[in-house]
Protein backbone atom coordinates (compact mmCIF):
# COMPACT_ATOMS: atom_id res chain seq x y z
CA UNK A 1 0.00 0.00 0.00
CA UNK A 2 3.07 2.03 0.95
CA UNK A 3 4.60 1.50 -2.50
CA UNK A 4 0.85 2.60 -4.21
CA UNK A 5 0.97 5.71 -1.89
CA UNK A 6 4.09 6.78 -3.33
CA UNK A 7 3.47 6.49 -7.55
CA UNK A 8 0.39 8.25 -6.52
CA UNK A 9 2.23 11.35 -5.05
CA UNK A 10 4.63 11.13 -7.69
CA UNK A 11 2.09 11.07 -10.48
CA UNK A 12 0.52 14.13 -8.65
CA UNK A 13 3.59 16.06 -8.71
CA UNK A 14 4.75 14.85 -12.14
CA UNK A 15 1.15 16.06 -13.15
CA UNK A 16 1.52 19.59 -11.17
CA UNK A 17 4.47 20.28 -12.75
CA UNK A 18 3.57 19.76 -16.20
CA UNK A 19 0.52 22.15 -15.01
CA UNK A 20 2.95 24.49 -13.40
CA UNK A 21 5.30 24.44 -17.02
CA UNK A 22 2.07 24.92 -19.45
CA UNK A 23 1.51 28.69 -21.14
CA UNK A 24 -1.21 30.26 -18.93
CA UNK A 25 -4.24 28.59 -20.50
CA UNK A 26 -6.85 30.44 -22.59
CA UNK A 27 -10.75 29.96 -21.76
CA UNK A 28 -12.31 27.25 -24.03
CA UNK A 29 -13.94 29.43 -26.09
CA UNK A 30 -11.11 32.18 -26.65
CA UNK A 31 -8.95 29.12 -28.27
CA UNK A 32 -12.17 28.34 -29.96
CA UNK A 33 -11.80 31.83 -31.55
CA UNK A 34 -7.95 32.33 -31.76
CA UNK A 35 -8.51 28.28 -33.92
CA UNK A 36 -10.98 29.80 -36.09
CA UNK A 37 -8.93 33.11 -36.84
CA UNK A 38 -5.84 30.92 -37.60
CA UNK A 39 -7.34 28.91 -40.01
CA UNK A 40 -9.05 31.46 -41.68
CA UNK A 41 -6.01 33.27 -42.06
CA UNK A 42 -4.16 30.04 -43.41
CA UNK A 43 -7.34 30.07 -45.97
CA UNK A 44 -6.76 33.22 -47.19
CA UNK A 45 -3.09 32.92 -48.12
CA UNK A 46 -3.66 29.81 -49.50
CA UNK A 47 -6.58 31.38 -51.79
CA UNK A 48 -4.20 34.33 -52.36
CA UNK A 49 -1.02 32.39 -53.22
CA UNK A 50 -2.81 30.25 -55.83
CA UNK A 51 -4.84 32.78 -57.26
CA UNK A 52 -4.25 33.65 -60.86
CA UNK A 53 -0.67 31.61 -60.17
CA UNK A 54 1.50 32.24 -63.45
CA UNK A 55 2.17 29.21 -65.05
CA UNK A 56 4.91 29.20 -67.56
CA UNK A 57 4.62 27.77 -71.44
CA UNK A 58 6.44 28.03 -74.31
CA UNK A 59 2.77 29.44 -75.80
CA UNK A 60 -0.73 29.20 -75.54
CA UNK A 61 -1.53 26.89 -78.62
CA UNK A 62 1.60 24.60 -78.46
CA UNK A 63 3.65 23.48 -76.02
CA UNK A 64 4.28 19.84 -74.02
CA UNK A 65 1.60 18.54 -71.89
CA UNK A 66 1.88 15.11 -69.60
CA UNK A 67 -1.66 13.88 -69.23
CA UNK A 68 -2.68 10.06 -68.47
CA UNK A 69 -4.02 7.95 -70.64
CA UNK A 70 -5.49 4.03 -71.20
CA UNK A 71 -4.09 1.93 -73.59
CA UNK A 72 -7.54 0.53 -75.37
CA UNK A 73 -5.53 -1.51 -78.38
CA UNK A 74 -2.41 -3.24 -79.28
CA UNK A 75 -1.82 -3.03 -82.79
CA UNK A 76 1.46 -4.67 -83.14
CA UNK A 77 4.03 -6.03 -80.35
CA UNK A 78 7.40 -6.38 -82.24
CA UNK A 79 9.50 -6.69 -78.85
CA UNK A 80 12.36 -9.09 -77.16
CA UNK A 81 13.90 -9.76 -74.09
CA UNK A 82 17.32 -8.89 -74.37
CA UNK A 83 19.15 -11.49 -71.94
CA UNK A 84 22.61 -9.90 -72.00
CA UNK A 85 21.03 -6.86 -70.33
CA UNK A 86 19.01 -7.86 -67.06
CA UNK A 87 15.85 -9.37 -69.27
CA UNK A 88 14.93 -5.58 -70.78
CA UNK A 89 13.05 -5.07 -73.70
CA UNK A 90 14.18 -4.45 -77.03
CA UNK A 91 11.83 -3.22 -79.81
CA UNK A 92 9.10 -1.15 -80.05
CA UNK A 93 5.07 -1.61 -79.80
CA UNK A 94 1.83 -0.04 -82.05
CA UNK A 95 -0.36 0.96 -79.41
CA UNK A 96 -3.76 2.90 -79.45
CA UNK A 97 -4.72 5.23 -76.59
CA UNK A 98 -7.18 7.20 -74.69
CA UNK A 99 -6.21 10.41 -73.84
CA UNK A 100 -8.35 10.70 -70.39
CA UNK A 101 -7.26 14.23 -69.15
CA UNK A 102 -6.20 17.71 -70.05
CA UNK A 103 -7.89 19.30 -73.18
CA UNK A 104 -7.29 16.65 -75.90
CA UNK A 105 -9.94 14.80 -73.04
CA UNK A 106 -11.94 12.03 -74.82
CA UNK A 107 -10.11 11.67 -78.19
CA UNK A 108 -7.53 8.67 -79.29
CA UNK A 109 -3.92 8.51 -80.89
CA UNK A 110 -1.99 5.79 -82.22
CA UNK A 111 1.52 5.77 -80.42
CA UNK A 112 4.52 3.81 -81.01
CA UNK A 113 6.20 2.78 -78.17
CA UNK A 114 10.12 2.23 -78.55
CA UNK A 115 12.34 0.13 -75.77
CA UNK A 116 15.62 0.77 -75.35
CA UNK A 117 17.99 0.35 -71.85
CA UNK A 118 17.29 3.64 -70.73
CA UNK A 119 13.32 3.91 -71.49
CA UNK A 120 11.53 -0.08 -71.08
CA UNK A 121 7.88 0.72 -70.22
CA UNK A 122 5.99 -2.16 -71.55
CA UNK A 123 2.37 -1.75 -70.82
CA UNK A 124 -0.65 -4.10 -71.25
CA UNK A 125 -4.30 -3.40 -72.89
CA UNK A 126 -6.69 -1.59 -70.09
CA UNK A 127 -3.29 0.06 -68.32
CA UNK A 128 -3.14 3.68 -67.76
CA UNK A 129 0.09 5.12 -68.69
CA UNK A 130 1.25 8.66 -68.22
CA UNK A 131 1.62 10.50 -71.90
CA UNK A 132 3.28 13.37 -73.76
CA UNK A 133 1.27 15.19 -75.84
CA UNK A 134 3.48 17.65 -78.24
CA UNK A 135 1.48 20.47 -79.65
CA UNK A 136 2.79 22.41 -82.49
CA UNK A 137 2.06 26.07 -83.73
CA UNK A 138 0.04 24.45 -86.27
CA UNK A 139 -2.50 23.07 -83.62
CA UNK A 140 -1.37 18.99 -84.30
CA UNK A 141 -0.24 17.37 -81.84
CA UNK A 142 1.96 14.00 -81.21
CA UNK A 143 1.66 11.73 -78.38
CA UNK A 144 4.01 9.50 -76.99
CA UNK A 145 4.13 7.16 -73.40
CA UNK A 146 5.99 9.22 -70.72
CA UNK A 147 5.80 6.38 -68.10
CA UNK A 148 4.25 3.88 -66.06
CA UNK A 149 1.27 5.66 -64.25
CA UNK A 150 2.06 5.70 -60.87
CA UNK A 151 -0.16 8.29 -58.75
CA UNK A 152 -2.02 5.48 -57.16
CA UNK A 153 0.95 3.50 -56.11
CA UNK A 154 2.61 6.48 -54.75
CA UNK A 155 -0.52 7.68 -52.48
CA UNK A 156 -0.86 4.02 -51.37
CA UNK A 157 2.62 4.19 -50.04
CA UNK A 158 1.76 7.50 -47.99
CA UNK A 159 -1.30 6.29 -46.70
CA UNK A 160 0.48 3.30 -45.11
CA UNK A 161 3.08 5.38 -44.27
CA UNK A 162 0.35 7.40 -41.96
CA UNK A 163 -1.79 4.54 -40.88
CA UNK A 164 1.36 2.86 -39.43
CA UNK A 165 2.31 6.86 -37.53
CA UNK A 166 -1.18 7.05 -36.61
CA UNK A 167 -1.46 2.69 -35.48
CA UNK A 168 1.55 2.77 -33.66
CA UNK A 169 1.98 6.55 -32.29
CA UNK A 170 -1.16 6.56 -31.42
CA UNK A 171 -2.60 10.18 -30.62
CA UNK A 172 0.31 11.94 -30.66
CA UNK A 173 1.34 10.03 -33.89
CA UNK A 174 -2.09 11.29 -35.46
CA UNK A 175 -1.00 14.62 -33.99
CA UNK A 176 2.19 14.26 -36.27
CA UNK A 177 0.75 13.76 -39.58
CA UNK A 178 -1.10 16.39 -39.57
CA UNK A 179 1.98 18.37 -38.76
CA UNK A 180 3.38 16.69 -41.22
CA UNK A 181 0.24 17.45 -43.70
CA UNK A 182 0.71 20.98 -42.76
CA UNK A 183 4.34 21.28 -43.66
CA UNK A 184 3.52 19.88 -47.19
CA UNK A 185 0.68 22.29 -47.94
CA UNK A 186 2.78 25.18 -46.75
CA UNK A 187 5.50 24.08 -49.08
CA UNK A 188 3.74 22.86 -51.97
CA UNK A 189 0.39 25.67 -51.90
CA UNK A 190 2.17 28.74 -50.14
CA UNK A 191 6.20 28.84 -51.17
CA UNK A 192 6.04 27.49 -54.89
CA UNK A 193 3.33 29.99 -56.03
CA UNK A 194 4.04 32.69 -53.88
CA UNK A 195 7.72 32.58 -55.46
CA UNK A 196 6.56 32.26 -58.89
CA UNK A 197 4.80 35.33 -58.38
CA UNK A 198 7.82 37.47 -57.64
CA UNK A 199 7.85 37.39 -53.95
CA UNK A 200 10.94 37.08 -51.98
CA UNK A 201 11.63 32.68 -51.80
CA UNK A 202 13.96 33.81 -48.47
CA UNK A 203 11.54 35.51 -46.83
CA UNK A 204 8.63 33.12 -47.63
CA UNK A 205 10.89 30.41 -46.32
CA UNK A 206 11.94 32.16 -43.24
CA UNK A 207 8.66 32.59 -42.68
CA UNK A 208 7.00 29.48 -42.92
CA UNK A 209 9.66 27.60 -41.26
CA UNK A 210 9.06 29.60 -38.21
CA UNK A 211 5.17 28.95 -38.67
CA UNK A 212 5.55 24.99 -39.09
CA UNK A 213 7.82 24.83 -36.32
CA UNK A 214 5.51 26.27 -34.09
CA UNK A 215 2.34 24.52 -35.84
CA UNK A 216 4.10 20.85 -35.52
CA UNK A 217 5.38 21.27 -32.08
CA UNK A 218 2.36 22.67 -30.80
CA UNK A 219 -0.10 19.96 -32.34
CA UNK A 220 2.24 17.22 -30.89
CA UNK A 221 2.56 18.34 -26.83
CA UNK A 222 0.58 21.88 -27.17
CA UNK A 223 1.08 24.56 -25.70
CA UNK A 224 3.71 24.57 -22.76
CA UNK A 225 7.28 25.31 -21.66
CA UNK A 226 9.39 22.08 -23.96
CA UNK A 227 7.78 23.09 -27.06
CA UNK A 228 8.02 27.10 -26.97
CA UNK A 229 11.59 25.79 -25.94
CA UNK A 230 11.91 23.57 -28.83
CA UNK A 231 10.36 25.92 -31.40
CA UNK A 232 12.25 28.96 -30.64
CA UNK A 233 15.57 26.74 -30.47
CA UNK A 234 15.02 25.13 -33.99
CA UNK A 235 14.46 28.27 -35.41
CA UNK A 236 17.45 29.23 -34.35
CA UNK A 237 19.60 26.64 -35.15
CA UNK A 238 18.37 26.22 -39.02
CA UNK A 239 19.02 30.23 -38.85
CA UNK A 240 23.03 29.22 -38.05
CA UNK A 241 23.15 26.94 -40.62
CA UNK A 242 21.88 29.52 -43.13
CA UNK A 243 24.44 31.92 -41.83
CA UNK A 244 26.94 29.50 -42.52
CA UNK A 245 25.89 28.71 -45.54
CA UNK A 246 25.72 32.51 -46.69
CA UNK A 247 28.92 33.08 -45.80
CA UNK A 248 30.49 29.71 -47.58
CA UNK A 249 28.28 30.37 -50.85
CA UNK A 250 29.81 34.06 -50.79
CA UNK A 251 33.59 32.66 -50.50
CA UNK A 252 33.51 29.86 -53.03
CA UNK A 253 31.30 31.69 -55.51
CA UNK A 254 28.50 29.08 -55.10
CA UNK A 255 24.86 30.30 -56.17
CA UNK A 256 21.68 28.89 -57.93
CA UNK A 257 22.93 29.41 -61.22
CA UNK A 258 25.50 26.59 -60.75
CA UNK A 259 22.37 23.76 -60.37
CA UNK A 260 21.35 21.48 -62.89
CA UNK A 261 17.99 23.27 -62.70
CA UNK A 262 19.40 26.66 -63.49
CA UNK A 263 18.66 26.93 -67.14
CA UNK A 264 15.45 25.68 -67.04
CA UNK A 265 14.67 27.86 -63.88
CA UNK A 266 15.95 31.23 -66.00
CA UNK A 267 13.27 30.25 -69.00
CA UNK A 268 10.60 30.11 -66.41
CA UNK A 269 11.98 33.26 -64.46
CA UNK A 270 11.72 35.27 -68.16
CA UNK A 271 8.14 34.44 -68.19
CA UNK A 272 7.39 34.73 -63.81
CA UNK A 273 8.23 36.59 -61.28
CA UNK A 274 10.63 34.04 -60.13
CA UNK A 275 13.91 35.27 -58.48
CA UNK A 276 16.44 32.61 -58.63
CA UNK A 277 19.36 34.23 -56.54
CA UNK A 278 18.47 32.41 -53.03
CA UNK A 279 16.76 29.35 -53.94
CA UNK A 280 19.69 27.23 -53.22
CA UNK A 281 19.92 28.58 -49.51
CA UNK A 282 16.10 27.70 -49.22
CA UNK A 283 16.51 24.45 -50.43
CA UNK A 284 19.08 24.37 -47.93
CA UNK A 285 16.98 25.70 -44.83
CA UNK A 286 14.35 23.34 -45.83
CA UNK A 287 16.41 19.90 -45.80
CA UNK A 288 17.93 20.99 -42.77
CA UNK A 289 15.02 22.23 -40.80
CA UNK A 290 13.12 18.38 -39.91
CA UNK A 291 16.69 17.23 -38.44
CA UNK A 292 17.11 20.53 -36.42
CA UNK A 293 13.55 19.64 -35.31
CA UNK A 294 14.08 16.15 -34.50
CA UNK A 295 17.08 17.25 -32.20
CA UNK A 296 15.08 20.31 -30.21
CA UNK A 297 12.10 18.73 -29.37
CA UNK A 298 14.28 15.62 -27.85
CA UNK A 299 16.72 18.08 -25.82
CA UNK A 300 13.77 20.06 -24.38
CA UNK A 301 11.74 16.79 -23.66
CA UNK A 302 14.33 15.37 -21.56
CA UNK A 303 15.31 18.51 -20.10
CA UNK A 304 11.45 18.62 -18.99
CA UNK A 305 11.43 14.80 -17.70
CA UNK A 306 14.22 15.85 -15.90
CA UNK A 307 12.80 18.57 -13.61
CA UNK A 308 9.55 16.97 -13.75
CA UNK A 309 11.20 14.00 -11.87
CA UNK A 310 13.88 16.34 -9.98
CA UNK A 311 12.48 19.98 -9.29
CA UNK A 312 15.65 20.85 -7.25
CA UNK A 313 17.18 20.84 -10.63
CA UNK A 314 18.98 24.16 -11.00
CA UNK A 315 19.77 25.83 -14.60
CA UNK A 316 23.36 24.71 -14.29
CA UNK A 317 22.52 21.03 -14.37
CA UNK A 318 19.47 20.81 -16.39
CA UNK A 319 22.24 23.00 -18.90
CA UNK A 320 24.89 19.95 -18.22
CA UNK A 321 21.82 17.54 -18.60
CA UNK A 322 20.74 18.62 -21.87
CA UNK A 323 24.57 19.00 -23.37
CA UNK A 324 25.42 15.12 -22.60
CA UNK A 325 21.64 14.39 -24.19
CA UNK A 326 22.30 16.51 -27.38
CA UNK A 327 26.03 15.42 -27.74
CA UNK A 328 24.76 11.79 -28.37
CA UNK A 329 21.99 13.24 -31.06
CA UNK A 330 24.54 15.18 -32.21
CA UNK A 331 26.64 12.52 -33.44
CA UNK A 332 23.49 10.22 -34.64
CA UNK A 333 21.79 13.36 -36.96
CA UNK A 334 25.08 14.42 -38.37
CA UNK A 335 25.83 11.38 -39.52
CA UNK A 336 22.42 10.87 -41.01
CA UNK A 337 22.57 13.98 -43.09
CA UNK A 338 26.26 12.93 -44.63
CA UNK A 339 24.45 9.24 -45.38
CA UNK A 340 21.28 11.48 -46.71
CA UNK A 341 23.73 12.76 -49.09
CA UNK A 342 25.80 9.94 -50.03
CA UNK A 343 22.81 7.94 -50.39
CA UNK A 344 21.18 10.45 -53.09
CA UNK A 345 24.58 10.97 -54.92
CA UNK A 346 25.68 7.53 -55.07
CA UNK A 347 25.00 6.93 -58.49
CA UNK A 348 27.12 10.23 -59.45
CA UNK A 349 29.46 9.63 -57.05
CA UNK A 350 29.83 5.64 -59.03
CA UNK A 351 30.09 7.56 -62.53
CA UNK A 352 32.83 10.43 -61.24
CA UNK A 353 35.00 7.08 -59.42
CA UNK A 354 34.66 5.35 -62.76
CA UNK A 355 35.90 8.14 -64.58
CA UNK A 356 39.05 8.69 -62.71
CA UNK A 357 38.36 12.20 -61.69
CA UNK A 358 41.69 13.92 -59.97
CA UNK A 359 40.79 14.76 -56.34
CA UNK A 360 41.14 18.56 -57.77
CA UNK A 361 38.45 18.32 -60.43
CA UNK A 362 36.62 16.35 -57.85
CA UNK A 363 36.39 19.09 -55.58
CA UNK A 364 36.01 21.73 -57.94
CA UNK A 365 33.33 20.87 -60.12
CA UNK A 366 29.64 22.80 -59.28
CA UNK A 367 27.23 19.58 -58.25
CA UNK A 368 29.98 18.59 -55.15
CA UNK A 369 30.60 21.67 -54.11
CA UNK A 370 26.96 22.12 -53.66
CA UNK A 371 26.25 19.21 -51.96
CA UNK A 372 28.77 19.42 -49.25
CA UNK A 373 27.69 23.01 -48.34
CA UNK A 374 24.42 21.39 -47.64
CA UNK A 375 25.38 18.75 -46.08
CA UNK A 376 27.40 20.53 -43.72
CA UNK A 377 25.26 23.47 -43.32
CA UNK A 378 22.69 21.05 -42.33
CA UNK A 379 25.23 19.41 -40.00
CA UNK A 380 26.07 22.85 -38.36
CA UNK A 381 22.41 23.64 -37.95
CA UNK A 382 22.34 20.64 -35.25
CA UNK A 383 25.41 21.39 -33.69
CA UNK A 384 24.47 24.67 -32.96
CA UNK A 385 20.99 23.69 -32.01
CA UNK A 386 22.12 21.45 -28.87
CA UNK A 387 23.54 24.35 -27.03
CA UNK A 388 21.02 26.61 -27.60
CA UNK A 389 18.41 24.24 -26.67
CA UNK A 390 19.94 23.39 -23.88
CA UNK A 391 20.38 27.24 -22.65
CA UNK A 392 17.01 28.13 -22.94
CA UNK A 393 15.38 25.07 -21.51
CA UNK A 394 18.17 25.58 -18.39
CA UNK A 395 17.07 29.00 -18.34
CA UNK A 396 13.42 28.80 -18.69
CA UNK A 397 12.98 25.56 -16.68
CA UNK A 398 15.56 26.96 -14.05
CA UNK A 399 13.32 30.31 -13.29
CA UNK A 400 10.66 27.65 -12.51
CA UNK A 401 12.44 25.80 -10.02
CA UNK A 402 13.96 29.02 -8.27
CA UNK A 403 9.92 31.02 -7.92
CA UNK A 404 8.87 27.26 -6.68
CA UNK A 405 11.25 27.26 -3.79
CA UNK A 406 10.95 30.70 -2.90
CA UNK A 407 7.07 30.24 -2.80
CA UNK A 408 7.68 27.35 -0.78
CA UNK A 409 10.09 28.89 1.63
CA UNK A 410 7.38 31.94 1.77
CA UNK A 411 4.79 29.50 2.79
CA UNK A 412 6.54 27.83 5.60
Amino acid sequence: MKIKEILKNNGRKKEKARQDDAVPTIKKGGQLLIAALALLAFAALLYFANHDRPVYRSSDISGIEYEVGRVIGILEDNTTVDEDMDGMWRGSMELQVEILTGRYKGETAEVTNYFSSLYNVRVEQGDKVSVRIDTGADSNYQVSIYNYYRAPWLVGCVAVFLLLLIVIGGKKGAKSAAGLIFTMVCIIWILLPLSLKGYSPLVVTTFLILVCNLVTFFLIDGIQAKTVVAAVGSVCGVLAGAVFSLIVQALMSVTTYQMEEAETLLLISGDTGLELKDLLLCGILIACMGAVMDVAMSIASACAELHDLNSELGAKELFRSGMNIGKDAMGTMSNTLIMAFAGNSLNMMLMIYSYGVSFQQLMNTDFVAIEIIGSIAGSIGIICTVPIVAFIAASVLGKRQKKGSLMHKKAE
